[in-house]
């Protein structure tokens, strides 16, 4: 049985079970597997079949899902962008290929001309009749990468059920941990949450009116709930689980969660767009050293960067050449220190900063200005210097009315005392005001 049979087939055990909440309303297993029929059936007649490209422009609705899976059985390779991502790589959709571009909400089709010669990884799925998977990357250090998946090695991990768990589907829909979210709801017969807004007050509020149990977050978002007040607003006594990843998490947001969610799991994740998400088991509550692995995945780590093979990782860049050795690992450029079976992620290698020969973590400054009373965020990155190669430059929020001067001066007080010199950041630039829905620091998933 395929994937997608076996999830249809899940979603006619739980036919009268709520499997999506959506917009204040709720949506049974019978009305999805309805909406993909039905999506199969117009995608056929827009001319949609085994190896058409198609751009799904959209965000977890319950018409984009039913467009996403339907497109899965057709067989079509499905590059799915949000309306903010759609603008960011506009200039690059010629790459993708499109042979249409379908917007799920308008139900509306434009067409496109197939290039006479397709790029060799289109080739490739059109030649063992497999759907595809394009994602951009984040772009956050260039231009962003289209990332070509063969879809069925990523869906294959969903034949395997989880514990049901009503989910709250905070990441994105072009990216692969909101996708990853949505199978494993599917899967695991679990009601999904699907978000309007990814406000704190707004996430706070449905986790109350559908008693979510598993919250996945990114690390900036968490730390956004934890300093807007919207955790003392709200009724979150469902929550079971709290998972992270996509970005580091400081120490120091990760110890506000643990005193503020004492009877919560918190679990870290590790994923990239390039290999899917790998599973994840934290040396103890709490901590960031992390055992990663699974079925299908090999680690290894080499001159202190983590390379990962995977059954399922990427077919290959559209535009970009491939980061994977010889013998299949990928260079996930992700620094790590060892110990035993246990990593910690530090960051990403492009993101280190040298200071005289002096290695500077990004994580690690960020950690400590954190620390500091009245600090709401921070982002730290390398700055050239004519002596000592680069120097260190934070960029810091803080609420409306904090003296920026005082700051300042706090600022470089605590960082002198728990950083060494080379580390303190030479320049500090002001943000004020609330903190809003992204973060300054980078995303990878």
């Amino acid at each position: 049985m395929s994937v997608i049979d076996f999830l249809k087939a899940r979603l006619l055990e739980n036919a009268d079970e709520r499997v999506l909440g959506f917009r204040g309303e709720s949506v049974t297993g019978r009305q999805l597997f309805g909406q993909i029929e039905a999506s199969k059936r117009w995608l056929a007649d827009q001319g949609v079949g085994s190896g058409t490209t198609v751009v799904l422009i959209g965000d977890f609705t319950f018409e984009a899902i039913g467009h996403l899976l339907a497109l899965v059985e057709l067989g079509a390779i499905t590059a799915p962008l949000t309306r903010a991502t759609l603008r960011s790589v506009e200039e690059q959709l010629d790459e993708i290929e499109p042979d249409l571009i379908v917007d799920a909400e308008q139900s509306s089709v434009e067409r496109r001309a197939r290039p006479v010669v397709a790029n060799a990884h289109y080739q490739a799925l059109r030649e063992r009749d497999a759907a595809g998977l394009v994602l951009f990357t984040s772009g956050s250090t260039g231009r962003p990468k289209a990332v070509v998946h063969d879809f069925s090695r990523l869906l294959e991990k969903f034949h395997d059920v989880r514990p049901a768990m009503v989910t709250l589907n905070f990441l994105l829909f072009d990216h692969w941990g909101g996708l990853n979210t949505l199978l494993h709801s599917l899967s695991s017969g679990s009601m999904l949450v699907l978000p309007d807004s990814r406000k704190p007050d707004d996430i706070c509020t449905m986790i109350d009116r559908y008693r979510i149990e598993l919250l996945p977050a990114t690390p900036s978002f968490l730390n956004m709930l934890l300093i807007s007040g919207a955790v003392q607003r709200h009724d979150l006594s469902s929550l079971k689980v709290i998972s992270f990843g996509a970005e580091p998490m400081p120490a120091s947001t990760l110890d506000r969660l643990r005193v503020t969610f004492p009877a919560v799991d918190l679990r870290q994740t590790y994923g990239m767009i390039e290999l899917g998400v790998l599973r994840a088991k934290s040396r103890s509550d709490g901590s960031l050293w992390v055992k990663l692995g699974g079925k299908g995945y090999d680690l290894r780590v080499v001159d202190g960067m983590l390379e990962i093979k995977a059954t399922a990782t990427m077919l290959g860049y559209i535009n970009h050449p491939s980061p994977i050795t010889e013998d299949g690992y990928f260079r996930t450029g992700d620094l790590v220190e060892e110990d035993g079976e246990y990593l910690k992620i530090l960051g990403r290698k492009s993101d280190l900063i040298n200071v005289g020969g002096q290695k500077v973590y990004p994580a690690e400054v960020e950690t400590v200005l954190l620390e500091v009373d009245g600090v709401l965020d921070a982002s730290v990155h390398g700055e050239a210097h004519v002596l000592t190669g680069k120097i260190v430059v934070a960029r810091v929020v803080i609420p409306e009315g904090h003296d920026p001067a005082e700051m300042r001066k706090t600022i470089k007080r605590h960082c002198a005392e728990r950083l060494q010199p080379y580390m303190v950041p030479t320049k500090i630039s002001f943000e004020t005001g609330q903190l809003q829905n992204h973060r300054l620091k980078r995303q990878r998933l």
